[in-house]
């Protein structure tokens, strides 16, 4: 069994699991890590890390400028990689996922990657810009790593469509619950709750809600449906507003999280 599995497997009976995301090197590569177990110290089940890319072109603008922070600053998948490992020599237990872009992995290249990534202990990955269609040699190999697949569904995506990456996907579905990029917009709760039931009839996967969530209340409206949370642009908020100020960064950033968490267990 995964640790991604694991993770979802062990949370008590109508629990939901909390999945933070913040961007690998924005602030720093030690502020980072040092959020990283600030998250789980405060009801992080999985972390999302983002890895820095020049042209995020599916998040919004916070997200996007942590991106150009950590690009700025010569952040790599490399060094994300070595963020992992040194994550791991302290927690075994919560999930790594990384979410990004395609083109540090091609040039990385895919078997390499997936190697690499395992022996840095990564759980899970999401390409934001790779079409499912054109998975199949990546899937290869993260299969062949024990590595899950995630991928996106949208509001807009098809049943048959949905039918598709069920055969691709594991360890979890994100479902983006608003149409553009991350954010922004108003999160409907009763659109959410329809397609949930709609990506459930193709789909035996958890499936976790992202994109709009940005307090507790939201959580916790959202976590009646969906099997975890996902949370980024907030966090990522109180990175840029702290950056010069770690005691404040991680102190906020703990306190988001802590109430987030509370709010859906």
């Amino acid at each position: 069994m995964s640790r991604l599995a694991q993770v979802f497997s062990n949370l008590p009976q109508g629990q939901k699991a909390f999945i933070p995301f913040i961007t690998a090197g924005d602030s720093g590569l030690e502020n980072t890590y040092e959020l990283m177990l600030t998250l789980v110290e405060n009801g992080a089940d999985v972390i999302e890390l983002g890895v820095p890319f020049s042209d995020p072109m599916a998040d919004g603008p916070m997200i996007a400028k942590s991106h150009e922070r950590a690009v700025a600053d010569g952040v790599s998948l490399k060094d994300v990689l070595a963020l992992v490992e040194k994550f791991r020599a302290v927690n075994n237990t919560t999930a790594i996922v990384l979410m990004g872009y395609l083109n540090p992995i091609e040039v990385y290249g895919y078997q390499a990657f997936s190697r690499d990534a395992q022996a840095s202990g990564v759980d899970g990955v999401l390409v934001v810009d790779m079409p499912p269609e054109e998975a199949h040699d990546l899937k290869q190999q993260l299969d062949s790593a024990d590595i899950d697949f995630i991928f996106l569904v949208a509001p807009t995506t098809t049943d048959e469509r949905i039918k598709f990456l069920a055969t691709l996907a594991s360890g979890f579905v994100y479902f983006v619950s608003l149409k553009g990029v991350t954010g922004a917009g108003y999160l409907d709760i009763d659109t959410v709750k329809h397609n949930l039931a709609r990506i459930r009839q193709y789909v035996n996967l958890p499936v976790g809600v992202g994109f709009g969530i940005k307090d507790a209340a939201t959580a916790r409206a959202v976590s009646d449906n969906a099997d975890a949370v996902i949370v980024g642009s907030s966090l990522v908020a109180f990175i840029e507003r702290y950056a010069k100020d770690k005691d404040k960064m991680l102190t906020s950033v703990g306190n988001l999280a802590r109430e987030i968490s509370l709010a859906i267990k």
